[in-house]
């Protein structure tokens, strides 16, 4: 796909490139971001010229992953990195995301979650986000909540991370959760919580 641009209300989120390799450097120095996500560990500059460099440009390239750069505007810095992952089902991607240190808290990931799920479900023809988190990574599942995201449980063993297996908080959004159409008909299950 080629590359595109996103703007909300103070974000503008676009394709991460070779500019961003320091700002990304410094930001995942942050023992949160090593701990709570898939990135390296340590994270060294040469991880971050190998993500801003090859492995974003080659996911927007083959459709495999949209990788985000999310900055303040106009012109403001990077405050997180926001990805959404193409999975097995067709029309279904997952968010992941961090957000530097320095700008947690001001609702900035949120803001950036719901135009990137704008995005996806208008240009992608995406059906479904999903999300994921360790368990335990409540700033992440606060962002997804507030995002709109309803949660359907956890999932054992479903993330690998550093080497080891990890339980997760999954969740979904579907276009309609945000007053957009989907691409596909879809027909929710009959409520059976009171059935015998």
């Amino acid at each position: 796909m080629e590359t595109t641009t996103v703007t909300t209300e103070r974000l503008l989120l676009r394709p991460f490139g070779p500019e961003d390799a320091e700002a990304t450097y410094t930001a995942c120095q942050d023992p949160a971001i090593q701990r709570w996500t898939v990135v390296p560990s340590p994270y060294t500059r040469a991880d971050a010229e190998l993500f801003t460099r090859k492995l974003s440009p080659a996911g927007w390239q083959d459709g495999s992953m949209y990788n985000f750069a999310v900055l303040l505007r106009p012109g403001g810095p990077l405050v997180g990195a926001l990805g959404l992952n193409r999975r097995e089902s067709p029309g279904t991607y997952e968010v992941g995301y961090w957000t530097a240190r320095e700008h947690r808290g001001a609702g900035l990931m949120t803001e950036a979650v719901l135009g990137a799920a704008r995005w996806a479900f208008s240009a992608l023809g995406t059906d479904r986000l999903e999300w994921r988190a360790e368990i335990g990574n409540t700033p992440s599942r606060r962002v997804a909540l507030r995002a709109g995201f309803r949660m359907e449980g956890d999932q054992r063993a479903a993330l690998l991370n550093k080497g080891v297996r990890r339980d997760t908080w999954s969740g979904s959004l579907l276009p309609a959760d945000l007053g957009l159409p989907g691409t596909l008909p879809y027909i929710p299950a009959p409520d059976v919580s009171g059935a015998p």
